[in-house]
């Protein structure tokens, strides 16, 4: 019988710069679903890949004074080895610079031109770069950008628009007559009633102030805009052609079972994506999953506060698999979830080496010791308390697994699996192996009850190789093993005799206290690469006299008096200063590397003529952490050092009186 095609793809990551753990979330995520459909008989292609287009490329490669081609294959490259790394089984790697991909949106764009979708304009409106999306001052948020709080710029230019509202009542009745269309429930109610019940607005499709894109062939001043360009990844990394020459792949995976995207991109996949599908006349997706966000501890990842935390750097201190069970287990279903260096270290402990690797490590240890490393088969006559409830916990593990994973539950699918493993070793505390093996005469239970926890754990890992499979195929080696498939999990004692190999624990227990200076030294190094960053991006500017740390009240001058409410809104930290340099061509400034807790800032202050750098490193001192952030000779300096400075003209930092940790707030 012919396996039932699945296709499944992530949405494609943007080539701006290396992919944090937050973005290589949506990558292990969508692996651990595709692995888990295989495993339920599922002929899976699963597709990622990357964005390659736009202005923010263009302006960065000119930037670095490289192609734009250039620039993205390094990025590509960077981001597919990071995919590599953390074990995505994807079939294809699709990239927006692919010829064929290039050809068929020249073609899209040329079709809906065609059939009256497409008409020329001009677009005026406030433009933010990073996002590369026009807004209306209504749509603006406190004056920012509505999707990343960046700053807009007015501007205006001749482009092609897409007629988003011929295809507006189609679309709402295709969600309303298939509710499983956009998950979470709530992720599809915001769409219909925030925006398609609103009233959709004709979407912008062309540019002509930038020139990194697909040129549209009739008209080639205008490239390709962003959104028709990278949502068509999905149909042309499969064959998709505008002619009808359909590729075979397109054939049989079309149309897709499930995009998984971030939910901050859910309005493009279930509104413009369909859309554009609706206009070429293509079946639209089964299903669109809009996943939360993985923070920082309780805000977004960002380079200007040193809290970006990357896969590779995770996985060279735990290890892949303890990255794929913290990012896979850790992220609830439909709310946010949070990562901080702590938090990985606890769970890897708790749950990693203490609740699997323990069990792993000591039954084979307790096979080898007690048996030479073979137990039999034990048999149902022999049963005793409390076997068969423990037997009956591990074979119904797998439906309890399906049924999540279907949902796409796979948080909760994990913890199933581990109830699992702790049943085990609650097995072992029930049974007492040891004082088993005092006794001659209970040598025959004692096998037993070992060879009941080895089928366990080859069931629990049958079951966690789709999530952990590297992990999984260390516990199979160590027993003699190989994964089983879904249907045998649900039985137990398949083999009639396990052997065992002694192995190196799974999961070393880590002492926080010696993996701190490894994490200091990624903060600090990420902290100097952005200062750098900030740096060249724009060049130096006159010194700000009201950036430096003092202020001299003039003779005779009163300060106004404030209320305590006004001076509530002052938020003052104690930070440690790690790194500390002078700001080049400049004998004023200082630029301070500054932790406060786990978040690290850049500050510059005007104090170099009564501190030298290497006096600022170690120092916790007061600073002011709620000002605006603003750049000083092309640094972005995001708080300000508290000092005083008497009339002979000496200053003094304001420091706490004891050593306090950094990050505490005054008040």
């Amino acid at each position: 019988m012919a396996k039932k095609p699945y296709y499944i793809t992530t949405a494609i990551a943007y080539t701006s710069g290396k992919p944090h753990i937050g973005n290589t979330y949506e990558a292990i995520l969508a692996d651990a679903i595709a692995r888990f459909k295989r495993k339920q008989g599922y002929d899976v292609f699963f597709q990622t890949g990357t964005d390659e287009h736009g202005q923010k490329i263009q302006e960065k490669a000119e930037a670095k004074g490289v192609t734009p081609q250039a620039y993205v294959d390094k990025i590509a490259g960077e981001i597919k080895d990071i995919w590599d790394l953390v074990g995505t089984s994807y079939d294809k790697f699709v990239r927006t610079t692919d010829e064929y991909h290039t050809q068929q949106v020249a073609k899209m764009f040329k079709k809906f031109y065609d059939q009256g979708d497409i008409y020329k304009g001009y677009y005026e409106g406030m433009y933010c770069t990073p996002c590369e999306s026009f807004w209306t001052e209504s749509q603006l948020v406190e004056g920012k950008c509505p999707d990343c709080g960046r700053e807009v710029k007015p501007a205006k230019e001749e482009a092609y628009f897409f007629k988003m509202g011929k295809y507006a009542d189609r679309l709402i009745e295709h969600i309303e007559k298939h509710p499983e269309f956009i998950q979470p429930v709530s992720r599809k109610n915001e769409m219909m009633n925030n925006f398609l019940k609103k009233g959709l607005q004709d979407l912008c499709v062309s540019r002509t102030s930038f020139t990194w894109g697909i040129p549209v062939e009739f008209d080639p001043k205008h490239v390709t805009y962003v959104w028709m360009d990278a949502l068509s990844n999905y149909i042309t990394g499969i064959g998709y052609d505008v002619d009808g020459n359909h590729a075979d792949a397109y054939k049989k995976y079309w149309p897709a079972d499930l995009h998984l995207i971030g939910k901050d991109i859910l309005r493009f996949h279930t509104i413009y994506w369909p859309i554009f599908l609706m206009a070429l006349g293509e079946p639209l997706p089964k299903q669109v999953f809009g996943h939360p966000w993985l923070l920082q501890g309780d805000g977004k990842m960002s380079k200007s506060k040193g809290n970006v935390i990357y896969a590779d750097d995770l996985a060279r201190l735990f290890g892949v698999d303890a990255v794929r069970y913290f990012v896979l287990h850790e992220m609830p279903f439909d709310n946010d979830g949070s990562i901080t260096w702590e938090l990985v270290t606890e769970r890897f402990n708790t749950e990693l080496a203490n609740v699997l690797g323990n069990l792993v490590s000591r039954t084979v240890a307790m096979i080898d010791k007690y048996f030479g490393g073979t137990v039999e088969k034990s048999l149902p006559a022999n049963e005793e308390e409390p076997d068969a409830e423990f037997k009956s916990t591990v074979t119904g593990a797998v439906a309890k697994v399906i049924a999540k994973a279907d949902e796409l539950r796979i948080a909760d699918a994990i913890s199933e699996i581990f109830t699992l493993f702790r049943r085990a070793n609650k097995y072992i505390d029930e049974t007492m192996p040891w004082a088993l093996a005092k006794e001659e005469a209970k040598k025959g239970r004692l096998n037993d009850v070992l060879y009941n926890l080895a089928e366990a754990i080859q069931i629990g890992a049958s079951l966690l190789d789709s999530f952990m499979p590297e992990t999984a195929k260390k516990i199979f080696a160590a027993y003699g093993g190989e994964t089983r498939n879904l249907e045998d999990c649900a039985k137990f004692g398949l083999r009639e005799s396990v052997t065992v190999t002694a192995t190196q624990p799974l999961f070393a227990r880590i002492d926080f206290k010696n993996i701190a200076p490894e994490i200091e030294k990624i903060r600090a190094e990420q902290a100097a690469e952005y200062a750098k960053e900030m740096a060249s991006a724009q060049p130096a500017t006159k010194e700000n006299a009201d950036m430096g740390a003092t202020s001299e009240e003039k003779e005779g001058e009163k300060t106004p008096e404030i209320t305590f409410d006004d001076f509530v809104k002052v938020e003052l930290k104690v930070g440690e200063i790690i790194a500390c340099e002078a700001v080049p061509k400049s004998n004023k400034l200082l630029k301070e590397t500054v932790k406060f807790g786990s978040e690290i800032r850049t500050v510059v202050s005007g104090i170099a003529k009564h501190y030298k750098p290497e006096e600022m490193v170690g120092k916790k001192v007061v600073f002011v952490t709620n000002l605006a952030p603003r750049k000083v000779c092309g640094i972005l300096s995001e708080g300000m050092i508290l000092a005083a400075e008497d009339e002979t003209g000496t200053l003094s930092l304001v420091s706490p009186e004891k050593d306090i940790a950094s990050g505490t707030r005054l008040g």
